[in-house]
């Protein structure tokens, strides 16, 4: 029986038509991180201390003795941040050192707090005093977005392969567009959490789709390619956000500034056609053959004949893709094993990557600076992946990538606070290895599910995915408890889930399963004289 990808040799393989929709199907990719990664600066805390009532009556002392008579100091010797004196304590101004051992004159801030706006002008932490007691409400708007993407996961993750990769896409697309613009007006925290999550559910379907969408019309000797390009253009929007932040200062503008892209991008899609692999799996072969027909004539293969009847033959499955779900991926011990896995192998490269990510502050250089090399970073990262994968193998790279950013993210905790050169480019090699894995992790999975469970297959892993990023921002409030706790648990969880990836089955140079019958049986092995080794088709797209 005619395989998929024999057809698409037949329409011309990898011509015009394929790189118009990647182009067209990048543009979103671009939009991704600026949304996923945005909490690094809408949510940013800039220096603080608690507002001193009164001030005025101190106007023969300089701002410096002011707060020296009512800040105390932290053991490091900077003004506390949550902190004040009762009453102002004037004997200071003769000797600093002379800090009182008296508690009692201490007290929590009264009368709001003072910002450092010469980098930041607005955030929500400045705008909503989300700071001290209220440093979680803070940081959990990062979890209230990743809720959102992980409530998306389930939905779109099924109904795109109900109804339909690019009906749910541009769906998707204008939930983001609209979501996005409402929490940009938001006059309240309350309504900044709910319209977050909701844009996160939203573009939890872009992030789904997109990539798969890609994969299913490219052919075997041009997956690795695709997936790295598109994975490029994630790394792409990390640079963009920190250019695009460092322009605009002000949260509400930001949030407008990284929505917009998304009406573009609606523009561009409309043109992009269904996946006509969907198609077929799902029964509609006429119009597969509509879309196999332009593809073949944009690529100028004007001698491509197939009837409709010889698609409906191509079947391999007789029970219609709309009818499985996610029970289907537990209920065979191949697909069960997968499955259970990979949501392991998901958890750990999320948590470790927004771990790492949302993280900034801690590696001696400034937010935008920090964000930039991040994102620099990942472009080589891929490029080693590009060669690793179809080298040495899918398992053996998620493994070792997930392990070496555990261990990256340990040493850090080994070294001293001082040595700030030395922790950044440990951490920027860290930040590579992540990426590398989350590179590869989209690859694997893609590889392992069959075409009429591919996309609840994601939808699956990109709900554990989504856990683990939600969860990932929260951990820094561990600091409380033990200031390496937050590094060492994201080094524990990605150690350990880079040695669960061992147990998944190798994919390297086998065909893309097209039913669960596929999955179970023994894959069969593309002869290398006859293609190229399969790639990646997906690339960090949920990230």
């Amino acid at each position: 029986m005619m395989k998929f990808e024999d057809l698409l040799l037949e329409t011309g393989g990898f011509g015009r038509f394929q790189i118009l929709i990647l182009v067209m199907l990048c543009l979103p990719r671009i939009n991704l991180p600026m949304h996923f990664l945005l909490h690094n600066f809408i949510a940013a805390t800039p220096s603080h201390h608690c507002a001193i009532p009164h001030q005025e009556a101190f106007v023969n002392l300089t701002m410096e003795e002011v707060l020296l008579i009512s800040i105390p100091r932290e053991s490091d010797g900077t003004f506390s941040s949550c902190e004040m004196f009762s009453q102002p304590q004037f004997h200071l101004l003769l000797n600093s050192s002379l800090q009182s051992e008296n508690k009692s004159i201490i007290q929590r801030c009264q009368h709001g707090w003072v910002y450092d706006h010469s980098q930041l002008i607005s955030t929500i932490s400045t705008q909503w005093d989300l700071v001290c007691e209220q440093r979680g409400l803070n940081q959990a708007t990062a979890t209230f977005f990743f809720i959102g993407v992980t409530m998306g996961a389930v939905v779109f993750g099924y109904l795109s392969d109900r109804f339909g990769r690019k009906t749910m896409l541009l769906l998707s697309l204008v939930c983001s567009l609209v979501f996005g613009m409402l929490s940009a007006a938001s006059v309240s925290y309350s309504m900044l959490a709910i319209t977050r999550a909701l844009t996160g559910v939203a573009l939890s379907g872009v992030s789904l789709i997109v990539l798969p969408l890609a994969m299913e019309w490219v052919d075997i000797q041009h997956r690795t390619f695709t997936g790295i390009l598109s994975s490029i253009f994630w790394s792409i929007g990390n640079m963009l956000l920190a250019m695009v932040a460092y322009l605009v200062r002000e949260w509400h503008w930001l949030l407008v500034a990284v929505t917009g892209p998304c009406l573009l991008s609606l523009v561009c899609l409309w043109w992009v056609p269904e996946s006509a692999r969907w198609l077929i799996a799902k029964g509609k072969v006429k119009q597969a053959h509509r879309h196999l027909l332009r593809c073949a004539r944009m690529n100028r293969r004007k001698d491509f004949a197939l009837s409709p009847e010889a698609l409906t033959r191509m079947a391999t499955d007789k029970k219609p893709a709309g009818s499985y779900f996610y029970i289907s991926l537990f209920k065979t011990p191949v697909l069960r094993k997968i499955s259970l896995c990979s949501g392991v192998v998901w958890f750990g490269v999320s948590f470790s990557y927004y771990g790492m990510s949302m993280n900034l502050t801690s590696f001696g250089l400034n937010i935008y600076l920090s964000q930039f090399v991040f994102g620099v970073i990942e472009i080589p990262a891929k490029m080693i992946m590009y060669v690793l994968v179809n080298r040495v193998g899918r398992r053996q790279s998620q493994a070792w990538t997930l392990i070496l950013t555990g261990l990256c993210i340990g040493a850090n905790i080994a070294i001293p606070k001082p040595f700030t050169s030395l922790r950044s480019v440990v951490a920027i090699m860290g930040k590579g290895f992540s990426e590398a894995a989350f590179t590869t992790v989209f690859l694997y999975t893609s590889e392992l599910y069959p075409t009429i469970l591919r996309q609840n297959g994601m939808g699956y892993t990109s709900f554990v995915a989504r856990l683990g990023g939600a969860l990932a921002p929260l951990v820094f409030l561990l600091d409380e408890v033990w200031r390496s706790l937050p590094e060492v648990t994201y080094c524990s969880v990605a150690v350990c889930s880079g040695a669960v990836a061992f147990l998944l089955p190798e994919t390297l140079n086998m065909c893309l399963p097209e039913g669960i019958e596929d999955v179970e049986r023994a894959q069969v092995k593309v002869p290398p004289e006859t293609t190229a080794p399969e790639g990646m088709p997906l690339q960090s797209l949920l990230k």
